[in-house]
């Protein structure tokens, strides 16, 4: 085993000359750790590296290269990250938990448990089973994220390995580089985005889009370098304006270049539709000084110089990024008409900018904890959203929502900002607060008005929440919010929800067949109820009740089943029904109990019919759906429905446009539908002629009338030929 040999070199910091040729490659691993580590720290990570060479011996990657040349580099980036001689070790034996026969254990008595650890959140779950090749994927992932939630390192050596195989992915098949440099753009540079990692985060990305998209990755590097070309003397007049403008008020200063890299340019160009022109931001001037107060002064300075472009200043020095990355961004319309950005920041600002978390990495040996308070905010939500999610891949899509949003900063009605992703609306915010908070909301007010609760916010805008204790979650809200947070909290409550609400609902049910009958549950005797829970094997009474909310049995065969001792006459005796009962009120937000069918998309004010479904509890359906008809020969399984008064919720509604095909027609829809204060949750070009386009929209509403306030004012448009509501 591994850790028979391990003991060889506890005593010496250097491995014996006579090891393999990849020893050269972990010689210079030991040059670079001398500056750093101490005689007894290069000596454990020495153990660690012959562990990892005998573990890993006759194992060799794809390049043909012998595996252990892989861990090596691993460890090289996160000495560079400047991680403790902890991480190098993990990082040595990053592998061996996966690819070896070497036990947790064996790493635990070797070493430590806190190397032991740190090793075991870096490997995947390739022992358990899974129905799924997804599943075991998100399950690893999952178990990575949370181990990283206790301790940073494994995600930074993590991204170290990922690095590695990033560098060297020529030596795979063409099929498996495409889905690990899209896993890399997807996952890992975001979550290197997150903690605010810039350099391992552009470097990633580089590699990522090369690798999926060698072409484009080409045409945009040539296109690139003949612009670097004709700007160099540009960038360098600035530059040399700027220091000597510095200088004579006696700010020391290092100002220099910067030119975006690849793939920000490629994702900038793709989303905002721009031109390789339009870019602002390709070449950058970054300016480092001592001091934040130095920070504010050279804008003053540089906005002298040259003129700035209008809503194109972000101060996140005052209100930094999620991931704590903190600068000045201006941009200046230089005198040629070439705007070029500049960033002015502190030197310390400037090394997190870089290195993000590792920057400020400072482990001792007696305390390797990390200390909350420097845990990113979205990192310690994890916790929180792993309780709250049974369902592994539903767990890591949340994760990536989180990953991929842009930011905006909202203000609490005492001034505190609450940081949010790009389109998050009222309920997010009110989740941000707190989930108490989520679960009982029932309106809100930005800036002083009273806003729906679907409404994206904006950045600046002053948010109010209003609750209510008796307010319950709407099943709808899934719909429009796009926090992880919020999204996993309602599932969550309404998880819980779904069994006491499908007893309370199936209780109501059975008693309204059984009052068809003039009887009550109370009427019925104690043998009875009980010769029926035995014969379909429930425990309890409540069982039953949850198992016919659910529409797993109807209530009217439960009624006449309760109600057949009575007759005498066994099971072929018929108990027919003495009177009707009032139609059952719903609302939209029973959950799971009552389901608002998706062939027809109802909202209050249809009329309403209601079916019990196996599995689903009661589907309502608009009177004249199509679906119906199936159902006409099963009375039994009708239901009486109507709408609840006062419903203050959203439902979807679906309606198709026939508009004239010229330029503006769409913009004055959706302007026409923003100014009712109607929000579009999806929308699909179904056909495009020389004259009409038919255009179907999906948008949230109040109600039956509010829709018909829309079609109306739609049909008013002189671009619109006709609009019909769907299904």
């Amino acid at each position: 085993m591994a850790s028979s040999n391990s003991s060889n070199a506890r005593d010496d910091a250097r491995p014996p000359a006579s090891e393999k040729p990849e020893l050269a490659a972990y010689l210079v691993l030991l040059d670079e750790m001398k500056p750093r580590f101490t005689t007894e720290q290069i000596a454990e990570v020495t153990r660690a590296y012959t562990f990892a060479r005998d573990a890993h011996e006759g194992q060799t990657r794809s390049s043909g290269d012998p595996y252990i040349t892989h861990p090596i580099a691993v460890a090289r980036i996160a000495l560079e990250m400047q991680l403790d001689h902890y991480s190098v070790m993990s990082a040595l034996l990053h592998d061996v938990l996966e690819d070896t026969r070497a036990t947790r254990e064996e790493l635990v008595n070797t070493f430590s448990d806190e190397v032991a650890t740190i090793v075991d959140g870096l490997s995947k779950l390739n022992y358990l089973e899974f129905k799924t090749k997804e599943e075991a994927q998100a399950e690893s992932f999952r178990k990575m994220l949370l181990a990283m939630v206790t301790d940073l390192r494994v995600i930074l050596i993590k991204l170290a390995d990922r690095l590695h195989n990033m560098r060297t992915i020529d030596a795979i098949s063409r099929e498996r580089q495409k889905r690990i440099a899209r896993e890399t753009l997807e996952v890992y540079s975001p979550i290197a985005d997150r903690l605010g990692m810039f350099k391992v985060k552009n470097e990633l990305e580089d590699l990522g889009f090369r690798t999926l998209y060698p072409m484009r990755s080409r045409i945009l590097d040539n296109t690139v370098n003949k612009a670097h070309r004709n700007r160099d003397q540009l960038v360098q007049r600035i530059e040399e304006r700027i220091t000597a403008s510095l200088g004579e008020k006696g700010i020391e200063a290092v100002v220099a270049g910067r030119e975006k890299h690849l793939y920000s340019l490629y994702n900038k160009m793709l989303k905002k539709q721009l031109l390789f022109q339009q870019v602002f931001d390709m070449f950058a001037l970054r300016v480092v000084v001592a001091s934040e107060d130095e920070c504010y002064q050279v804008l003053g300075i540089i906005h002298k110089l040259y003129k700035p472009i209008f809503k194109r200043f972000k101060d996140y020095i005052a209100v930094p990024k999620a991931n704590g990355y903190q600068s000045l961004h201006t941009v200046l319309n230089y005198v040629d008409g070439i705007p070029v950005e500049v960033q002015i920041r502190t030197r310390e600002m400037d090394e997190f900018a870089e290195s993000g978390v590792a920057a400020h990495w400072a482990y001792k040996n007696e305390d390797a904890s990390v200390d909350p308070t420097q845990t990113p905010y979205w990192l310690a939500n994890l916790l929180s959203m792993h309780s709250d999610t049974r369902d592994t891949i539903e767990f890591v899509e949340s994760v990536k929502v989180d990953l991929f949003s842009g930011e905006i900063y909202v203000f609490t009605p005492k001034g505190k900002i609450v940081q949010l992703p790009r389109d998050a609306t009222p309920v997010d915010f009110a989740y941000a607060v707190h989930s108490d908070v989520g679960n009982t909301c029932v309106g809100a007010k930005v800036d002083r008005v009273t806003t729906a609760l679907n409404v994206p916010l904006e950045s600046g805008q002053t948010v109010e929440i209003e609750t209510s204790p008796s307010e319950l979650p709407s099943p709808m809200w899934l719909n429009f919010v796009v926090t992880a947070k919020a999204r996993t909290a309602i599932r969550h409550f309404l998880r819980n929800l779904d069994k006491t609400k499908a007893q309370q609902f199936g209780q109501r049910l059975v008693e309204r067949a059984l009052s068809r009958y003039e009887h009550t549950l109370a009427d019925v005797p104690e043998k009875d109820l009980n010769a029926l829970l035995a014969e379909f094997h429930f425990k309890t009474i409540d069982d039953l009740f949850i198992d016919v909310g659910q529409g797993n049995h109807l209530p009217s065969q439960i009624a006449q089943r309760l109600l057949q001792p009575k007759t005498g006459g066994g099971d072929s005796a018929q108990v027919l029904p003495t009177r009707d009962t009032a139609p059952l009120l719903i609302e939209g937000r029973e959950g799971s109990v009552v389901s608002l069918s998706k062939c027809c998309s109802p909202i209050p004010g249809d009329h309403v019919q209601g079916f019990i479904t196996a599995g689903q509890g009661v589907a309502v359906h608009r009177a004249g759906c199509r679906n119906i008809r199936r159902y006409k020969r099963r009375p039994k399984e009708w239901v009486a429905v109507e709408w609840a008064p006062g419903i203050s919720d959203v439902f979807e509604a679906e309606m198709t446009i026939q508009l004239m095909n010229q330029p503006g027609a769409l913009a004055r829809v959706t302007s026409t539908m923003s100014l009712m204060n109607v929000n579009i949750e999806q929308l699909d070009f179904n056909k495009r002629g020389e004259d009409d386009i038919l255009i179907r929209f999906v948008l949230s509403v109040s109600d039956r009338l509010h829709l018909a306030r829309i079609i109306r004012r739609l049909r008013n448009l002189t671009v619109v030929r006709s609009v019909k509501r769907d299904r």
